[in-house]
């Protein structure tokens, strides 16, 4: 005799259940009082751990319904010969400038690297789906990889898929990459809107940083230019938004692969005038 389907409770959530837990007793066999669905999962089995807020209203376990580790900023910016993505080390917890450490870049395959804003942790969640699109890659090992263009149009379902739930991912995503010669930019919102173009910024640095991009930038630049031009612009960025910390890192996508830099911090200068007295020409503040 097969056992009934496995299934879960409102107050369980998603995930797998241990064999005891999944075939029925002969006591879930029997009948017995109808009882809170959170509490009677369908296969029989016994509950063996209820949500308080689940017993309430019958409704799901919520996670991130609104943000509250976040990171700022992520820069990007094309160049001759590939790609450069920047964006600090901070995870603030609301005001708070939580963890200092936190890492938004990371690497996709040899040509893509992903950066985020927005809630860490549904930041993590992309990319345990990105790091298991790669693993198929692997096994696959057929010499084809995700292109930077698919990693974008990937994750622009995804998020748009989410938004359809009304759950969305709470991130700003910038795709970095180069292939077959070209580099390529673009980025994802929350709801999934998505665009490319040679110089990108999420967050505040869509106010601060890409006035300097449009002004500075080329498509002809060199390394270096473009190295110095992302310096200045996470200089304004560190300047102008409190959620923002002097420790940053570099993602450079070349045809000779990803590479991301360690955290570095930059020289700033605090001496200017109006820093010393912000609020003089600021009638009504203190």
């Amino acid at each position: 005799m097969l056992p009934r389907p496995q299934s879960h409770s409102a107050a369980l959530g998603p995930g797998c259940t241990g064999p005891s837990l999944a075939n029925p007793t002969p006591l879930g066999l029997e009948p017995r009082p109808v009882r809170h669905a959170s509490q009677a999962p369908a296969c029989g089995a016994e509950a063996f751990v209820v949500d308080p807020v689940a017993l309430a209203n019958g409704q799901p376990r919520k996670h991130t319904q609104y943000p509250y580790v976040t990171g700022t900023s992520v820069l990007g910016i094309t160049y001759k010969d590939g790609v450069l993505l920047a964006s600090d080390t901070l995870g603030a917890y609301g005001s708070t400038k939580r963890y200092k450490a936190f890492e938004r870049l990371r690497k996709v395959n040899d040509a893509c690297v992903v950066g985020a804003s927005g809630e860490l942790s549904d930041f993590q969640f992309i990319m345990r789906l990105l790091e298991e699109l790669s693993d198929d890659d692997f096994c696959m090992d057929d010499g084809h990889r995700l292109k930077p263009a698919e990693v974008h149009s990937y994750l622009t379902r995804v998020l748009y898929n989410r938004r359809n739930k009304m759950d969305p991912l709470w991130n700003s995503i910038v795709v970095g990459g180069f292939y077959a010669g070209k580099p390529f930019l673009g980025t994802v919102g929350m709801i999934g809107t998505s665009y490319t173009d040679a110089h990108l910024a999420t967050g505040f640095g869509n106010h601060l940083a890409r006035p300097l991009m449009r002004e500075k930038h080329r498509p002809d630049m060199s390394e270096e230019e473009a190295t110095a031009l992302m310096h200045e612009c996470l200089k304004v960025c560190y300047y102008r938004d409190k959620n923002s910390i002097n420790r940053f890192q570099l993602a450079k996508v070349t045809a000779d692969g990803v590479s991301v830099s360690e955290p570095f911090a930059l020289e700033t200068k605090w001496g200017y005038k109006l820093f010393q007295d912000p609020a003089a020409n600021a009638v009504g503040t203190w």
